[in-house]
């Protein structure tokens, strides 16, 4: 097969995947389509969409029982929840709910978390994050734009300074 050939052959299939698997072909789609098109279940095992989220500002915070700086930062995230009660703030666990649930009654928050397990890890790379490093945070502004990525231990006064902009 020619490399003329090989290549029409292949754009014709991906006019048909398009069709079947409707945005294969299209743009890169963007981080809050991405994001808010998944689901993930609560320390209940209830699943919950993400797009449940949107409308509003969020801080979406990729965490982990076992990584010290995102133990150090929830602290900071939850006083930041408490003065920005028109943020929602998610707390995405890469993690196990048993290590979830035990590890709560040690950093307590009042903000939601879900599990997104260790394939956390892979949703963070097509988020921006290539290094797949925790914590990692995003935050959205009410019309599902991201404004803001985070990759390291979030400082508390500079995010205290974007949400204040929202």
């Amino acid at each position: 097969m020619n490399r003329r050939h090989f290549l029409s052959q292949s754009l014709a299939f991906a006019g048909i995947a398009s069709g079947v698997f409707p945005g294969l072909a299209s743009a890169k789609a963007s981080e809050a389509e991405i994001l808010f098109a998944q689901s993930y279940p609560d320390l209940n095992g209830v699943k919950q969409p993400l797009q449940n989220w949107q409308g509003r500002p969020v801080v979406v915070n990729f965490w982990a029982t076992w990584c010290p700086p995102c133990v150090k930062e929830m602290p900071d995230l939850e006083a930041l929840s408490q003065k920005y009660p028109d943020v929602a703030f998610l707390g995405l666990g890469v993690d196990t709910a048993d290590n979830m649930r035990n590890f709560l009654p040690k950093v307590q928050v009042s903000y939601d978390l879900l599990v997104v397990g260790y394939g956390g890890i892979e949703l963070m790379k097509q988020l921006g994050n290539t290094a797949g490093g925790l914590p990692f945070t995003l935050i959205f502004n009410e019309a599902g734009r991201m404004v803001e990525r985070i990759l390291g231990q979030v400082k508390p006064d500079a995010l205290d300074k974007v949400l204040a902009r929202l």
